[in-house]
C-alpha cells in the first residue's frame, strides 16, 4: 500500500485535493491531508514541481495570497465564460476608489481616505467592500474616538490572482480609478456612476 513515503503517491494526494478545493489551500490545510508529519518544505517542494508539470496546459497551479488553487489559465477564459455566461460585478466609483486608497495606503482610518478623496465616505461603501470581503478591520488608531484601521484581505488578493501585495500594479496604472480632485455629483457616494469591476477578473477556477 502506498505511503507518504512514495513521493508520487504523496503528489498525487496533493493534486487530488487542490483539484476538487473550492478554495486556495494553505500547506498548513494540505498537512492535514496525511496522518504523519509531513514537512511543509517537502509539500512546497512538491507543489513547485506540480506547477512545473502542469505548466503550458489550460489548466495551471498558482499560489495565492490564502494558498495554492488550480484555475483555468487566463487566455482560456472566454471560452469557457460562453459555458455559463453572467455579467460581472458592477460597483460604485466611489466603491472602487475607497478599495484603491486602502490596497496601496494601508492601513488607513475612514477619515483618511475622506481626506484622499475629498469627500465623505457613506457607510455603505464601506459595508459593501466588507460584505465583498476584500477589507477588513486590522486595529484602531490611537486618537480621539479609535477610528479603525481599514487594510485588504488575502480574499482581495486572490480574486485579483496576486500573492501579495508587491505583485499589486503601479498605483499610476490606477488613475482612471482613483480620482481624489474630482467632485462627487450632488447627492454623494450613493448617487455616483456605476461602473464595471475595475479590478482584474478572477480566472476561471478549476
Amino acid at each position: 500500500m502506498s505511503t507518504i513515503t512514495d513521493l508520487n503517491y504523496l503528489k498525487i494526494v496533493l493534486e487530488t485535493a487542490l483539484l476538487t478545493a473550492q478554495e486556495p489551500l494553505s500547506v498548513g490545510q494540505l498537512k492535514k491531508l496525511f496522518s504523519d508529519n509531513v514537512k511543509a518544505a517537502l509539500i512546497n517542494d512538491i507543489l513547485d514541481e506540480v506547477q512545473l508539470q502542469w505548466k503550458g496546459r489550460g489548466i495551471e497551479l498558482v499560489k495565492l495570497a490564502s494558498g495554492w488553487r488550480f484555475r483555468a489559465r487566463a487566455e482560456f477564459t472566454p471560452y469557457l465564460a460562453r459555458l455559463a455566461p453572467e455579467k460581472p460585478p458592477r460597483y460604485s466609483r466611489a466603491v472602487m476608489e475607497t478599495l484603491a486608497i486602502i490596497a496601496y495606503k494601508q492601513p488607513v482610518t475612514r477619515g483618511d481616505i475622506e481626506s484622499i478623496r475629498g469627500v465623505s465616505v457613506s457607510t455603505s461603501v464601506m459595508q459593501t467592500l466588507l460584505e465583498r470581503g476584500w477589507i477588513e478591520v486590522i486595529g484602531h488608531k490611537d486618537v480621539p474616538g479609535r477610528p479603525g484601521l481599514y487594510a485588504s484581505t488575502h480574499k482581495f488578493l486572490d480574486d485579483l490572482g496576486f500573492n501579495t501585495l508587491r505583485d499589486l500594479p503601479p498605483l499610476a496604472e490606477l488613475a482612471t480609478l482613483v480620482l481624489p480632485d474630482q467632485p462627487a455629483p450632488q447627492g454623494g457616494d450613493g448617487e455616483l456612476p456605476l461602473v464595471d469591476e475595475a479590478l482584474p477578473h478572477t480566472e476561471q477556477e478549476s
